[in-house]
Formats: structure tokens, sequence, C-alpha cells
């Protein structure tokens, strides 16, 4: 069985060029990671091959530009989400 993975990113236009990896962690630590998440309210959203390629970064580095386009269409989702659930 594969080890559970989880990755925290942070996008705030008016101060990151890009998004940036702010929490990662394997096992133990992606279930607190995602503890944390469910407890504040934090989207998750299940994309094992991008969490992959996220978890060799380095934390508070921007993500690198081959991963724009996932990332953006995740953020996106959370966007409309998170406008549907705030028009309620």
């Amino acid at each position: 069985m594969e080890t559970k993975k989880a990755i925290a990113l942070r996008y705030k236009p008016d101060e990151d060029n890009a998004p940036k990896v702010i929490a990662m962690g394997k096992g133990e630590i992606a279930e607190k990671i995602l503890s944390i998440a469910a407890q504040n309210g934090v989207p998750v959203v299940v994309k094992p091959q991008l969490a992959d390629q996220l978890i060799k970064l380095e934390l508070n580095h921007e993500i690198p530009e081959e991963l724009y386009t996932v990332v953006a269409q995740i953020l996106a989702y959370i966007y409309k989400l998170e406008d549907r659930l705030n028009n309620k």
C-alpha cells in the first residue's frame, strides 16, 4: 500500500507570483495536514500524481511553471466551490 501524501498550497495573488508549497508530509504528517485542513474548512483535492510532483519541492517555494495549469484548474474549482457555498 502506498504511503499517504499531503501537500498544502497557498496562493495570494497580491503577494505571490505563483502558488507556494507551505506544508507537506507523508504518513502521519500527511494525516495531520489533512486533519488541520478539515478543522479549518480548507478544501482537499485528491490528485496523487500531482502530489508525487509537489512533494519533491522545497517548502515556501513557488510551484514550477510546468504545474501552473493543473494547479490553476484546482484553484478555479475551489474558488467556484467556495462561491457556491457563500451564496447559499
